[in-house]
């Protein structure tokens, strides 16, 4: 993608092309008007009206051209700016082997336990000892919390939705909200239309409250759903769990997704791990325009965000999370 300096530059000759161009034609306009009205009053009026039309005309001409040229580079601008964007997405997300996600599952946990506050040497010694007795273990014995602090909410969107592919649904998913909030639709060969709903909320300590309760409810209701599932790495408030209990929700926290997870077979676990890990798992995606962000640093000084890589038109960024981890 162009340089800041460089869209600003376009941007300020596109801005001037149009600009010049209205003028032209407002002002051809302007005397084309006059031309008519003095026209056929006395001869001398209607000599200046003769020479009024020319320039007049030559004026929207070259106000049109103008124009027009505006629209070919504005055009042009767009088509760099897509082609920028398809050039900055993975063009392959490799799913990866069995022992790649053991590689990444080390280093998951390894991070997970760096991210703890203040962990004691104990603590750290048992983490190393744990992984490296765990690399003999197969992938699918290995799924933690270390896995959902890692990865992005796009990613954790794609694993909800094979976990309940696994139990025999088609799914479909739809993401809406900054927040990277997704609905999951449950489908069955045996009905016409959804007959579930699966809400996903990847947040990282933050308790999912009975606000979010009460607009789940109301998306279930508009659909007329009578199941509902919310999903979340998080935990619930107990206002939160009293609220879904008395609505029909199924209120799965971190804990519980883990527990459902470990139900699944070896072979639809280790799966389960290969699509959490894949391509870039790491790095967020927009909520907004649902492509990977980059990685900015304020002009002012402070920690490094993630960005839309449609800034400054799509103002959404996340803050970097710390640790050994590439992000």
């Amino acid at each position: 993608m162009a340089k800041p300096s460089q869209r600003k530059r376009g941007r300020k000759t596109r801005t001037l092309l149009l600009g010049k161009g209205l003028t032209a034609v407002l002002l051809g306009v302007g005397m084309l008007t006059a031309s008519a009205v003095l026209g056929g009053s006395s001869p001398m009026k209607a000599a200046v009206s003769t020479a009024l039309s020319m320039p007049a005309w030559w004026a929207i001409g070259i106000g049109l051209a103008l124009i027009i040229a505006h629209g070919v580079a504005f055009r042009r601008q767009r088509g760099r700016e897509r082609q920028a964007l398809v050039d900055a997405q993975p063009k392959h997300a490799a799913r990866p082997d069995p022992d790649t996600i053991r590689a990444l599952i080390d280093q998951a946990e390894r991070a997970f336990a760096f991210s703890q506050i203040d962990p004691s040497p104990e603590d750290a010694a048992d983490t190393e000892a744990n992984a490296n007795s765990a690399k003999r273990q197969a992938p699918g014995s290995r799924w933690g919390p270390a896995v959902f602090a890692v990865i992005e909410w796009r990613r954790f969107e794609a694993v909800c939705e094979a976990l309940f592919g696994q139990a025999g649904f088609e799914t479909r998913s739809q993401s809406h909200g900054a927040d990277g909030g997704v609905d999951i639709w449950l489908h069955s060969r045996h009905a016409q239309g959804p007959v579930a709903v699966v809400q996903c909320k990847h947040w990282q300590g933050k308790p999912v409250g009975v606000q979010e309760m009460r607009e789940f409810v109301g998306l279930m209701a508009s659909h007329g759903l009578k199941r509902g599932t919310y999903a979340t790495t998080s935990t619930y408030t107990p206002e939160a769990q009293d609220f879904a209990r008395d609505n029909g929700i199924n209120a799965l926290s971190g804990p519980g997704l883990l527990a459902l997870i470990k139900q699944r077979t070896p072979e639809q676990q280790t799966n389960l791990l290969a699509i959490a890990f894949e391509g870039e798992y790491w790095r967020p995606t927009c909520a907004t325009c649902g492509v990977k962000m980059v990685n900015r640093s304020p002009k002012n000084g402070g920690r490094a965000i993630w960005s839309c890589i449609h800034f400054p038109r799509c103002q959404h960024t996340m803050h970097k999370r710390i640790g050994p981890l590439p992000h």
